[in-house]
């Protein structure tokens, strides 16, 4: 990762040093066309009775107008996080109505999905912990709100978010009477239902094809899909319509006990490591190289790839250089970091 000059002065201080004990959330909305209000629940994640939150940090803003979705990266102490993203998500609650959102990404809530992912000094199963208490008290705080739990806070069973998905019908369904959530009563029509969870680092990368041929673009999706043959180990992958062209959307998990040491631009995995525990995902530009080559067989080209946030590493990093610094809005210096 390149800082901007500005910060590139300043040495950013390993997590030892720090003693920090980080999570970060990387919450999804069903908004991105009203960027005002999308802000607005970013900076509600910031402050706390009215004073600015000294130990947290809005990383990112990702938003995408024909999804019609947008992730906000927030990273604060273990300890801390759950009170901000219960304030991002009041704010979201109280801004965004399902019963008139619209957009070509499936969704089931206003408050879409919830993932907290360790980033150093804690593990999953304390940001579990954190979760499941968030789980609670977002049903307490929310009239109408719904939950679904996944990953590590869904004890005891720990069912992944793609086996929650697949049992709620997230990816077709937009009848909110029928679903059956965890916690709260049945999802209100204007809040939904929301996915909440913990797991390591779930990255997201997307690459366009130069296509308008959507079953080319989900025949490429199903090939690179870890439950696929010869798919990409931890790589869930849909292809929606894109600004006129096919995206191949991917949800990139982190997983343990991959062997591999090679962290080289072309290799295929990452490795990075949390509290001694190590783990690897599927490098970005191995995704890449993966969807032209398959593109390429079809006559097709590719257009580029949108790393929707950070690589885990990255994450660290910069949580543990905005918080130090106290730099809440980090996002509004995004421009100048380039990966």
């Amino acid at each position: 990762m390149v800082l901007p000059a500005a910060l590139g002065r300043r040495k950013i201080m390993s997590s030892s040093r720090l003693g920090s004990r980080l999570a970060v959330c990387l919450l999804n909305i069903s908004e991105a066309r009203r960027k005002y209000i999308v802000e607005n629940i970013a900076k509600a994640a910031l402050e706390k009775n009215g004073q600015k939150h000294p130990e947290a940090s809005v990383l990112n803003i990702f938003s995408d107008q024909d999804y019609n979705r947008s992730v906000i990266t927030i990273a604060a102490s273990v300890d801390k996080l759950g009170s901000c993203v219960l304030a991002a998500c009041l704010e979201a609650f109280r801004a965004i109505d399902m019963e008139v959102q619209e957009g070509v990404h499936p969704c089931l809530g206003a408050v879409d999905l919830i993932p907290i992912y360790p980033l150093s000094g804690v593990g999953v199963d304390e940001c579990g912990a954190v979760a499941r208490s968030l789980a609670k008290d977002l049903v307490l705080h929310v009239p109408g709100c719904s939950v679904f739990l996944f990953g590590e806070a869904d004890l005891p069973k720990k069912r992944s978010l793609v086996q929650r998905r697949k049992q709620l019908g997230w990816f077709t369904r937009r009848d909110f009477s029928a679903l059956e959530p965890d916690l709260g009563a049945a999802p209100a029509r204007r809040c939904g239902l929301t996915g909440v969870g913990a797991s390591p680092y779930v990255m997201n990368c997307n690459v366009t094809i130069d296509s308008q041929d959507l079953s080319v673009g989900r025949e490429i999706a199903h090939a690179i899909r870890g439950s696929s043959a010869h798919g990409l180990k931890g790589v869930q992958a849909m292809a929606f319509p894109h600004e006129g062209k096919s995206e191949i959307a991917c949800n990139v998990e982190s997983f343990e006990n991959q062997k591999t040491t090679d962290t080289s631009e072309g290799s295929q995995y990452v490795t990075y490591s949390v509290l001694g525990d190590r783990f690897s995902y599927v490098s970005p530009h191995y995704i890449e190289a993966q969807v032209k080559k398959l593109a390429s067989n079809q006559g097709i080209g590719t257009i580029g790839r949108a790393l929707v946030g950070f690589t885990p590493p990255e994450c660290k990093n910069c949580a543990e250089y905005a918080i130090k610094e106290n730099i809440g809005e980090f996002w509004k210096i995004r421009e100048g970091v380039f990966m």
